[in-house]
């Protein structure tokens, strides 16, 4: 399952859509623990991203993020 961050900014759906167009299941989630289980990590861009890591920080999203890259499971930034 590819985990999609959701921090409220970006077109998640959009992500999700392309994703199951080529057959992948996804889900979307801002839940810290779900991020931290994920097999894959999609972390969706904006045109402010200064704004968006705000965002996951206090959403307690970074933590998580930073782990499963660290713990090596393939990451997406867009």
């Amino acid at each position: 399952m590819i985990t999609i961050v959701d921090y409220g900014m970006g077109n998640l759906r959009n992500v999700q859509r392309g994703l199951a167009a080529i057959g992948f299941d996804s889900e979307i989630s801002s839940d810290p623990q779900a991020v931290g289980r994920a097999r894959k990590v999609i972390l969706p861009g904006v045109g402010a991203f200064g704004e968006a890591m705000k965002r996951i920080k206090d959403l307690r999203l970074l933590d998580s993020v930073v782990e499963r890259a660290r713990a090596g499971v393939p990451l997406l930034g867009i």
